[in-house]
């Protein structure tokens, strides 16, 4: 199985430009990597983060209905990738912001998940809902506030959206949030 980067095969070098890669296993490593055969970089592909933020205001859940792909016109917690030089926290709170409009403040990590089946980590924190500023981005088709019984669970859009809200709701009955790490292997 060849590695791809952003799902496309390595033609050049970011650094020299030469078209001369090869995929092959470093010496001293054990996975196949494109390497340079001009200036001799490797090309290192690692897991993509999603970070993301269940906001909470009084009894009810901030969600957006999806208005991107994948999964557009689904319902989620604001999350994404998180950009390079932010924190996780800073990467929660600008997701919630660009998906909803809103702040929050971060309460706590609240779940994990390894997803090594599509090379991704998603993470959630628990979150206070700052404002009721929330609204449609470009991102989001929909904002609203949702209760426990408002939730369209078979319009989630992740499985990882779903599995969080699951265990903050039971979390809710017993008082008491826990931290939470999981393996997803398939959706």
């Amino acid at each position: 199985k060849k590695l791809l980067l952003k799902g496309k095969k390595l033609k050049y070098c970011s650094d020299c430009g030469s078209s001369k890669i090869k995929f092959v296993t470093p010496e001293g490593d054990h996975v196949k990597r494109y390497i340079c055969s001009e200036c001799e970089n490797i090309f290192y592909t690692n897991p993509n983060m999603v970070v993301g933020a269940l906001c909470v205001r009084g009894e009810k859940i901030l969600m957006a209905k999806r208005n991107i792909h994948p999964r557009k016109g689904m319902w989620t917690l604001p999350a994404g990738f998180m950009e390079n030089a932010e924190t996780l926290q800073q990467g929660a709170l600008r997701e919630t912001f660009e998906e909803t409009g809103s702040h929050a403040k971060v309460i706590q990590p609240y779940t994990l998940f390894s997803l090594p089946h599509i090379n991704q980590v998603h993470m959630f924190f628990l979150a206070d809902l700052l404002d009721e500023n929330f609204g449609p981005t470009s991102e989001s088709q929909l904002v609203e506030l949702h209760g426990e019984d408002e939730i369209l669970w078979d319009e989630l859009a992740f499985p990882t959206v779903e599995k969080t809200l699951r265990h903050y709701f039971s979390d809710k009955q017993k008082g008491e949030y826990i931290f939470r790490e999981e393996n997803i292997t398939l959706w």
